[in-house]
C-alpha cells in the first residue's frame, strides 16, 4: 500500500523533512534565548537607572574592567576637566541618526586620577580629517553625573580601531589607550554624562538606553516551532494524497478493462446477426 515511500523521490523528501525538523527547533530556541537576553538586559538597565548614584571611585579603579552588572549604573564624579587631552570619537550618530562625533574629555579627580567623560554628540567637520567644532567644557571644579559604561572593544562593538587617524581623534573609547596618551592613571570605563546639561544643548547628551521594547524574538521562536510541527503534518498529508491518487488510478484502469465487451457477444448471449452488402440480415446458425 505504501511501497511508493521507498522510491527515490520519497526517500529524498523524507530525509529533507527529517533534517528540517531539528533545524527549525534549534532556530526557535536561538530566538527564544535572544528574547531572554533582551528581557534580562531591560531589567538590568531599569534597575541600575533607578539605583541611587554613587561616586565613580566606588565602582572603578585604574585598569578595572566594568562588569556587566554595573553597566548603566548612576555615578558621580567631582573634579576639573582637562581639555588639553580632549579627543573626539569618530563616526558616532545622534538621536536622529546624523553622523558626527562624541566628545571625550578627561576629568581630573581630587586625588589626581582621571575618569573619562563622554560629554555627548557634536556634528562632524566638513572635512573628516579636521577637528570638529566642540563647545568648551566648564571651567573650574564641577560635579558630573551620568551612567557608567565599560571600555569599548572591537569585539564587543564591531568598530575597527583604525590607525593613522588625525590628531585627537579616536575610534573607540578606551581608558587604557587614553592612559597611555595622557601619561596618568585613568579609571576603567567611562561616564556617559547626563548632568549638568550643556549650555545651548551642545554637545547633545546621549539619550537614555531603551529598556522597554523586547523586540519580536519570542514571536519568531514560536513561528519556527510551528514550522517544525508543520513538517511532519505536511509529510503525512502528501503521503496520504499520493496513496489515494495511486488507488484511484488503479481503480480507473480496472474499470476500463471490464467494460470493453470481451468477445463481442450480445447481451442475451446469442451471436450477433451478420448482414449482407444489401443490408439484409443473415441468420447465424451453429454448425451441424
Amino acid at each position: 500500500m505504501y511501497r511508493f515511500l521507498l522510491s527515490r523521490q520519497w526517500v529524498i523528501l523524507t530525509l529533507v523533512a527529517l533534517a528540517l525538523i531539528p533545524t527549525m527547533i534549534e532556530l526557535g530556541f536561538w530566538q527564544f534565548h535572544r528574547h531572554e537576553r533582551r528581557v534580562a538586559q531591560n531589567t538590568l538597565i531599569a534597575d541600575n537607572l533607578k539605583a541611587s548614584p554613587v561616586p565613580v571611585e566606588e565602582l572603578s579603579s585604574p585598569g578595572h574592567v566594568v562588569p556587566r552588572a554595573d553597566y548603566w549604573r548612576r555615578v558621580t564624579a567631582t573634579g576639573t576637566f582637562d581639555t588639553a587631552h580632549e579627543v573626539v570619537v569618530r563616526r558616532r550618530t545622534s538621536s536622529d541618526d546624523r553622523v558626527g562625533a562624541h566628545v571625550l574629555t578627561p576629568l581630573v579627580l581630587k586625588d589626581g586620577r582621571i575618569v573619562l567623560v563622554n560629554r555627548g554628540w557634536v556634528p562632524g567637520a566638513a572635512n573628516q580629517r579636521d577637528y570638529p567644532d566642540v563647545p568648551p567644557a566648564p571651567k573650574g571644579e564641577v560635579t558630573v553625573a551620568g551612567r557608567l559604561k565599560a571600555d569599548e572593544t572591537t569585539g564587543a562593538s564591531g568598530i575597527k580601531d583604525l590607525k593613522g587617524l588625525p590628531d585627537r581623534q579616536v575610534m573607540l573609547i578606551s581608558s587604557r589607550q587614553q592612559a597611555e596618551l595622557i601619561g596618568r592613571e585613568v579609571l576603567g570605563g567611562y561616564i556617559e554624562q547626563t548632568e549638568p546639561e550643556a549650555v545651548g544643548g551642545s554637545p547633545e547628551q546621549i539619550a537614555e538606553p531603551d529598556h522597554d521594547s523586547i523586540g519580536a524574538h519570542m514571536a519568531y521562536a514560536v513561528q519556527w516551532w510551528l514550522f517544525a510541527a508543520g513538517v511532519p503534518v505536511g509529510w503525512i498529508v502528501l503521503a496520504r494524497r499520493e496513496k489515494r491518487d495511486r488507488e484511484n488510478g488503479t481503480a480507473d484502469g480496472t474499470t476500463a478493462t471490464g467494460d470493453g465487451g470481451g468477445d463481442g457477444d450480445a447481451p442475451d448471449g446469442t451471436a450477433p446477426e451478420a448482414t449482407q452488402e444489401d443490408g439484409s440480415a443473415i441468420q447465424a446458425t451453429s454448425p451441424r
